[in-house]
C-alpha cells in the first residue's frame, strides 16, 4: 500500500464510494479508501435501493435530485449497469392531515426543480391496479421520477469511475489506529501498513462510534435493525411484463406505515417498526464475528403492518413469502446523516456517517461533501447536515431514546412545530420550575428546555402543532401583545455564549467579522462570513474592555461557531465558551425601563444607557450582571445575563416586580411573530451558507471600509431577500413556499409566520434583486392559491422609535 495520499477515505460502502468518486471528480486523484472487508459488505449489500424525492426542506429535496443525476449518468461512465429503476413513487393520503402534508410539499416542491403531482383515486388506481378498487382514500401525491437502484451495482460503478480517474481501493484492510503528525497529517495505522493522509473522510456505517472514538469523537448516531420481506411470484405482475405495461410506482400508505414495490415477478414489502418493537443494533460496537451478515426476521414487530398491507393490497397475502432481509443501518436522532467538518480540535477531518438510507444520500454525499473538502464549502446550504449541529448532551444514553423515537415513528404522522418528548428533560435553566409553574409548554433547542408558549391557568399544558392553526394562537397573540403594550421576559438562557479576550482580540474579531467592532460599553450585530461572503455565524458583539468580548449566537449553533471560531483564532486570544456560565433573559416593552430601574441603582435613562449600550451592573440580589440595551422585539427592553447560579432568585424578583405593570412570559413563538414585525433575518433560514450577506440584506451590518474575510467575493446580487405581507386565514407559512410570476417560479419564502401585532401573515423571501415595494406574487398555502405583496422593511416601527426611547 503506498505510504502517502491526499485524502483517504475510511470505508467502502455506497457512501465512502461517492465520495471517492466525488473527490476523483474534482481532480484529487490521489485520493485512497480503504475497507475493512470488501466492497459493499456493510449495510449497503442488503439495501431496499430506494430513491425517493420527498422532501420539504429545499436542500434536502436537491441533494436528493443530485445522488438521481449522479446515479443516471453513472452507466455512462463507469461502463457498468446500475440496476436504476425509474418506476415512480406514490403517497397515499387517507387523512386530512396527511392531505395538509402533501399538499404543504407541494407548495415548495417547484424551488427543487422536480416533477410532482397530487392524483385522484382514479389517478391512483390507474397507476397501481392491484389496489383494492374500494380503498378509501383522499388521493396520493406522486413523484414520477423517483426509483429504485441494486445497491451492490450502483456503489461499484462508482468505485470503478473512482478508479478510472485513478484514485485507489485497498480492501481486507482494517484502520486500526489513528494519530496526528507534527507537521499536522493524519497517520493511519491498518493490517495492510501506515498511510499519511491530509485529509481523512469517516464513512463507516456501523461502525461509526468505533470510528469516531478512534479520533476522540462521540458520534450520535447509533444503528437500528429494519427488515423487508420479498413474495414470491405474482400472477398479476408477471401478466404485466408479458403485456409490456410499466413497472408501478413505489407505493407508500399511511395506513400501512410501510412501502410496497415490485422485486422481479413478486413484491417487496418494508413496514416501519414503531418505537416499542424497534430494536438498536451495536450500540456498544460492531460485534467481531458480525460481517456481511442479516439477523433473524422479527415478524411480530411488524405483524399489525402486514395486516394493514394485506387489506390495501389483497394478493400480497395470495402468495408466499420467498426471503427476509433484516439487518443494521444507522440513524440519528432526526434521521440526517452527520455530513461535513468533525470538531473538536481535528483540522482536515472529515465525516460522512450516521447515514440513514447510504444508497438514496451516497451520490450526493459524494459531490456535496468533496466540494466542502476541495473548494472550502457548497453551493447549497448543507447546514442541516452539519455534524457539528448537535453538542456534549448528546451522549449515549439521551441517543437511545432518541434514535428508536426518531426511526419508531419514521412511518407516522407529523407536524409543524412539533416536540417529541424521549430524551427529555436534559438541559434546564435555573428558571424551569419557576416557569413551569407559569404554564410553560416547553420546546427543546440545543438540548436546552425552552419556552414555546404559555398556557394561562385552565388551558392544558400540552403542546399543540398542526398544518393549521390551533388554540394556542390566541395565547401566543397575548404574549405578542403585552410585549408591545407592556412588558415581556423571554427566557434565553438556551443562547450560545463565548468570551473573547486577549492581546490580539480586538485585532483578530475586526479582521474576520464584517461590521465595525464596537466601542469599549457598547453592542452590535456582527456576522461572519465564509471566504464566498455567505455567512457562517450572526453574533451580537458586546465590548467590555479594550481586548474582552463577550459573543451572543443562535442556539442550535453552539457547537458550530465554537468550532469555527477556533479553527480561526490566532495563538495570542483566547476563546471559550461559556454557553453555561451564564443564564439569559430579555425584558422587554413600552414599560421595561420601569421594571428594572426598580432593581438597580444604574440609571436607565436613554442618556445614561443608550440603545446598543452594555453594562455590568447589580441586578436585584444578583451581582456581576451584563445588560445589553437590544433585543429581538424591536420595543424598548435589555437582554440580561447573569451568573446562573443567580437566576432562580433573579427571576422571581422580576416578575414580583412586574407583575403589576402587566408583565408575562413570553415564548419563541411569540418572538418568531414580533422579530418578522422588523423584518430581523434568523439563522439558517434568512442567512445561511448558500446566500451571500447581500443576497441576505445585510448592508447595514458590513463596513466595506475595511477588510473583513469574505469581502473580496461580496458582488453585486441578483437576488435578494425583502419583507413580503401575505393576508391568510386558518394556516400560514411555514418556510421554503415557491413565489410565482406568470406561473413561473421566481423566488421563494426563507421563513415566515403570522403576525399578531399586523394581523397577516409576513415573510422573508428571496426574490429577484430590483424587485421594489408593491410587487405581487403568487403562492398557496396548503394549496390554496395566495398573494404576496412586497412591503418595506419593518413594518412595525420602522424607524425603531420605541426601541430608541
Amino acid at each position: 500500500m503506498q505510504a502517502h495520499a491526499r485524502a483517504v477515505v475510511i470505508g467502502g460502502g455506497c457512501v465512502g464510494a461517492g465520495i471517492l468518486l466525488g473527490l476523483a471528480r474534482r481532480g484529487w486523484s490521489d485520493a485512497v479508501m480503504l475497507e475493512r472487508t470488501r466492497l459493499t459488505a456493510g449495510s449497503t449489500w442488503h439495501a431496499a435501493g430506494l430513491i425517493p424525492s420527498y422532501a420539504r426542506s429545499r436542500p434536502i429535496g436537491l441533494m436528493i435530485q443530485k445522488s438521481i443525476e449522479i446515479y443516471e449518468g453513472l452507466e455512462a461512465i463507469s461502463g457498468m449497469p446500475v440496476g436504476w429503476h425509474k418506476c415512480g413513487q406514490l403517497r397515499i393520503a387517507k387523512s386530512r392531515d396527511r392531505v395538509d402534508e402533501f399538499q404543504s410539499y407541494l407548495d415548495t416542491f417547484q424551488t427543487q426543480g422536480i416533477r410532482a403531482e397530487w392524483l385522484d383515486k382514479a389517478g391512483v388506481h390507474e397507476l397501481w391496479p392491484l389496489l383494492r378498487h374500494d380503498e378509501e382514500m383522499r388521493g396520493a401525491l406522486y413523484h414520477p421520477d423517483d426509483g429504485h437502484i441494486a445497491p451492490a451495482d450502483v456503489t461499484m460503478a462508482m468505485a470503478k469511475a473512482a478508479r478510472d480517474l485513478g484514485a485507489k481501493i485497498h480492501q481486507e484492510t482494517e484502520v486500526l489506529s489513528v494519530a496526528r503528525t507534527p507537521s499536522g497529517e493524519w497517520e493511519i495505522t491498518t493490517t495492510k501498513g501506515v498511510i499519511t493522509a491530509e485529509h481523512v473522510i469517516s464513512a463507516t456505517g456501523n461502525y461509526a462510534r468505533q470510528t469516531g472514538a478512534m479520533f476522540g469523537l462521540d458520534l450520535p448516531c447509533i444503528p437500528i435493525l429494519h427488515q423487508y420481506w420479498i413474495t414470491e411470484a405474482v400472477p398479476a405482475i408477471r401478466a404485466r411484463k408479458a403485456a409490456g405495461l410499466p413497472e408501478m410506482p413505489i407505493l407508500r400508505d399511511e395506513a400501512f406505515e410501510g412501502y410496497l414495490r415490485e422485486e422481479g415477478d413478486g413484491l417487496m414489502f418494508g413496514p416501519y417498526e414503531r418505537p416499542e418493537k424497534l430494536h438498536l443494533f451495536a450500540e456498544n460496537g460492531v460485534p467481531s464475528w458480525f460481517g456481511a451478515d442479516l439477523v433473524e426476521e422479527d415478524f411480530d414487530a411488524v405483524a399489525w403492518n402486514w395486516e394493514a398491507a394485506m387489506k390495501s393490497v389483497p394478493t400480497l397475502g395470495e402468495v408466499g413469502i420467498k426471503a427476509n432481509v433484516r439487518g443494521p443501518f444507522q440513524m440519528t436522532p432526526d434521521e440526517l446523516p452527520l455530513v461535513g467538518k468533525a470538531w473538536g480540535g481535528a483540522p482536515n477531518l472529515w465525516l460522512a456517517e450516521g447515514v440513514p438510507g447510504g444508497i438514496l444520500w451516497g451520490a450526493a454525499i459524494g459531490h456535496y461533501l468533496s466540494e466542502q473538502i476541495v473548494e472550502g464549502g457548497n453551493d447549497l446550504d448543507t447546514s442541516t447536515l452539519d455534524p457539528r449541529r448537535f453538542g456534549d448532551y448528546a451522549n449515549k444514553t439521551w441517543l437511545k431514546p432518541k434514535i428508536i423515537e426518531s426511526w419508531g415513528t419514521h412511518g407516522m404522522q407529523h407536524y409543524p412545530g412539533e416536540e417529541r418528548e424521549a430524551g427529555r428533560p436534559g438541559k434546564t435553566a435555573p428558571s424551569y420550575d419557576f416557569l413551569d409553574r407559569k404554564g410553560a409548554v416547553w420546546g427543546v433547542l440545543n438540548g436546552w428546555e425552552h419556552p414555546n408558549w404559555f398556557a394561562p391557568d385552565g388551558a392544558p399544558q400540552v403542546n399543540q402543532s398542526g398544518w393549521r392553526w390551533t388554540p394556542k394562537g390566541v395565547y401566543v397573540g397575548q404574549e405578542v401583545k403585552a410585549v408591545r403594550e407592556a412588558v415581556g421576559l423571554v427566557e434565553m438562557t438556551f443562547m450560545s455564549k463565548f468570551e473573547v479576550d486577549g492581546p490580539g482580540a480586538a485585532a483578530w474579531l475586526d479582521a474576520i467579522l464584517a461590521n465595525r467592532l464596537p466601542k469599549v460599553g457598547r453592542a452590535n450585530l456582527s456576522h461572519l462570513l465564509s471566504l464566498k461572503g455567505t455567512v457562517v455565524a450572526e453574533f451580537t458583539v458586546s465590548r467590555l474592555s479594550e481586548d474582552h468580548f463577550y459573543l451572543i449566537g443562535t442556539p442550535s449553533a453552539e457547537r458550530i461557531y465554537f468550532d469555527e471560531l477556533s479553527r480561526l483564532k490566532p495563538d495570542n486570544v483566547t476563546l471559550r465558551n461559556a454557553s453555561a456560565e451564564r443564564a439569559g433573559m430579555t425584558v422587554v416593552g413600552p414599560r421595561a425601563r420601569e421594571l428594572l430601574q426598580g432593581l438597580t441603582e444604574t440609571s436607565l435613562e436613554a442618556k445614561d444607557f443608550p440603545w446598543f449600550g452594555v453594562q455590568t451592573v447589580n441586578l436585584g440580589f444578583a451581582s456581576d450582571v451584563r445588560m445589553l440595551r437590544i433585543n429581538y422585539s424591536g420595543e424598548l427592553g435589555w437582554e440580561i445575563y447573569c451568573p446562573i447560579e443567580y437566576q432562580r432568585g433573579l427571576i422571581a424578583q422580576i416578575f414580583a416586580a412586574g407583575e403589576p405593570l402587566g408583565l408575562r412570559p413570553v415564548g419563541s413563538m411569540a418572538l418568531e411573530s414580533l422579530r418578522l414585525e422588523k423584518s430581523y433575518r434568523a439563522m439558517f433560514r434568512d442567512m445561511n451558507g448558500e446566500l451571500t450577506a447581500l443576497e441576505s440584506s445585510l448592508e447595514r451590518f458590513l463596513d466595506m471600509g475595511k477588510d473583513f474575510r469574505g469581502k473580496a467575493a461580496l458582488k453585486a446580487p441578483e437576488q435578494r431577500s425583502v419583507t413580503v405581507k401575505i393576508v391568510t386565514d386558518g394556516a400560514s407559512l411555514i418556510g421554503g413556499e415557491t413565489l410565482l410570476a406568470n406561473g413561473e417560479p421566481v423566488g421563494r419564502i426563507l421563513s415566515g409566520s403570522y403576525s399578531y401585532t399586523c394581523g397577516c401573515d409576513l415573510g422573508i423571501a428571496l426574490l429577484p434583486s430590483g424587485t421594489a415595494p408593491g410587487a405581487v406574487f403568487d403562492l398557496t398555502i396548503l394549496g390554496t392559491p395566495h398573494k404576496a405583496e412586497v412591503i418595506a422593511e419593518s413594518l412595525y416601527d420602522p424607524a425603531s422609535a420605541r426601541a430608541r426611547a
